[in-house]
């Protein structure tokens, strides 16, 4: 049953009553009259029985009750009438009347009807940038009374904030916020409450469907974008697109695009950045410049970086030997060839004028065997000068050859010193080197000998083999050792004895000559002294 409503047996107990109340009234030679329930709260659309009784000593030549409402007399005594309201909508007041005798008295109640919103809304919730207040609204249609509806905004199951509804129909609630990162996920919702329980009721509430608040940090800051400024036609490259200071980062959109062109992406996050990954490359058809937009956007807002990629094509240059093989004393030619607006360098000297083909004549010596040649391409592109290269190498035929430069004909060592031999054949092919020492045919030890034995001394005869023909050499290894050194002393010593014994001869000879010259002189002084006359006295 509705509140409010009467029921059959507060009928039967008010009409037992009403005898008494007339009974205890007083009279004053005029009437008075009552009403029950004087004040009383039923919910819209209900229904309820209301109670007229007058004290009347007296004629009672009018009695009744005044409403806008339907009303049905359910009972009566004398004093008493018993009427149904049905179908209440609004609220309103009643009047019981009444003549005694001429003398008309009333009283007047009333009537307030209750009823539950018809709908409760939490107004939709767009992202809210941290750190700035924004509006909540919570919209309310119908209930009443309005001083007993208030609305209650919720987090979760926490309370924050509790307003009155107020008298507008249909009524807008707004709660001011502040944006906060704890928020960003949380389901807030509306609820309205109608408090009737200072009338004997109970406390009636209503939840709005809860909705998920969003906040956001969108920086100032451009993104990052990584990219190359040229990029070569059918060359993928790596293009990264980066930002820090997002927050939520996993909510961000990343658009990164080459004109119409939106290639796959790969996307990370790390706390509050995001980096996103792809590639890009171009066709013949794409050569030029390009813009490449990396657009990063987070709620209803959006970072912007572009950048210029050119894209370009460039092969290497051609790089030609008219012969790759030839033989000594031949002459090459060597052509260096660019494709396109590039202009070319072989080995190191420019074309002059700049061109795109360069050429050089070569009579090549066994000197230019293995020699490389190089052929540079210049490109200029959006201001940058890009280069690329083409290597060759020139192979001579030549030898085999034989000389003191690689072996040399002549070796002599202490014995028990440690050498090393060398002797090799040059020439393209490469020559098949073997020395033999002339009477036994031992080889010749050639590399790290170690300490040197007398054992390889000798004279070896070598020949150097291959395809082109045939070179010989004679090569010596002497090893002086301690019998060696017997033979060079005892012909010394003889040579000195030799010397001794005449520069004795000499000096004895040259003393007989002295001595028979001297004995000579004396025996003419003798003759001359005997043939010499007497002086006379």
């Amino acid at each position: 049953m509705a509140p409010g409503a009467t029921h059959p047996g507060q009928l039967a107990l008010l009409a037992l009553l009403l005898p008494l109340l007339g009974a205890l009234l007083p009279g004053l030679g005029g009437a008075e009259i009552s009403m029950w329930p004087l004040n009383t709260i039923i919910p819209k659309g209900g229904s309820m029985k209301v109670n007229c009784s007058v004290a009347c000593d007296g004629n009672i030549t009018s009695f009744g009750l005044e409403t806008h409402w339907h009303k049905t007399e359910v009972d009566h005594r004398d004093k008493w009438k018993i009427f149904e309201l049905s179908n209440v909508e609004n609220d309103g007041t009643l009047l019981c009347h009444a003549v005694c005798q001429g003398n008309q008295t009333q009283v007047q109640g009333n009537l307030t009807v209750y009823w539950f919103p018809e709908y409760v809304k939490l107004a939709n919730l767009s992202w809210q940038r941290e750190g700035q207040h924004f509006n909540l609204s919570c919209q309310v249609s119908g209930g009443a009374p309005r001083t007993n509806l208030s609305a209650v905004l919720f987090r979760g199951e926490e309370e924050l904030f509790r307003q009155s509804v107020g008298m507008e129909e249909p009524a807008n609630v707004t709660f001011r916020m502040l944006a906060s990162r704890k928020d960003h996920g949380a389901n807030f919702s509306c609820r309205t409450e109608l408090n009737l329980q200072p009338q004997g009721l109970e406390l009636f509430w209503n939840s709005s469907a809860p909705l998920k608040l969003q906040t956001y940090v969108l920086p100032a800051t451009h993104p990052h974008l990584a990219t190359p400024e040229l990029v070569e036609v059918g060359t993928p490259v790596s293009v990264n697109c980066s930002l820090d200071g997002l927050f939520p980062a996993s909510e961000a959109t990343v658009h990164l695009a080459r004109g119409d062109h939106r290639p796959p992406l790969t996307i990370t996050h790390n706390g509050d950045s995001l980096l996103a990954k792809t590639w890009i490359n171009g066709t013949e058809k794409e050569q030029g410049t390009q813009y490449l937009v990396c657009e990063i956007m987070l709620a209803d807002e959006k970072v912007v970086t572009k950048k210029n990629v050119t894209f370009y094509s460039f092969p290497p240059p051609n790089l030609t030997l008219s012969e790759p093989e030839v033989s000594e004393g031949t002459t090459v030619s060597i052509e260096c060839q660019a494709h396109g607006e590039a202009v070319v360098t072989l080995n190191e000297v420019p074309a002059e004028p700049p061109s795109q083909r360069a050429q050089l004549k070569l009579n090549v010596s066994a000197e230019d065997h293995g020699r490389s040649f190089s052929c540079s391409a210049a490109l200029t592109v959006a201001g940058h000068v890009l280069y690329k290269n083409q290597t060759q190498v020139l192979s001579v035929l030549y030898g085999p050859r034989l000389d003191e430069r690689d072996c040399p004909g002549n070796w002599t060592w202490p014995e028990g010193s440690h050498q090393t031999l060398t002797c090799q054949a040059r020439g393209n092919p490469t020559p098949k080197l073997i020395c033999r020492r002339e009477g036994d045919g031992a080889l010749l030890p050639t590399g790290d000998l170690g300490p040197v034995k007398r054992e390889i001394t000798g004279t070896y005869q070598c020949q150097a083999t291959s395809s082109r023909g045939v070179a010989t050499r004679v090569v010596v290894v002497n090893v002086i050792h301690n019998q060696n050194n017997m033979v060079i002393i005892i012909p010394v010593a003889a040579v000195a004895i030799l010397g001794s014994v005449g520069v004795a001869a000499y000096i004895y000879n040259y003393q007989r000559k002295i001595q028979k010259y001297e004995l000579q002189k004396a025996q003419e002084n003798a003759a001359m002294k005997l043939s010499t006359p007497a002086s006379p006295p």
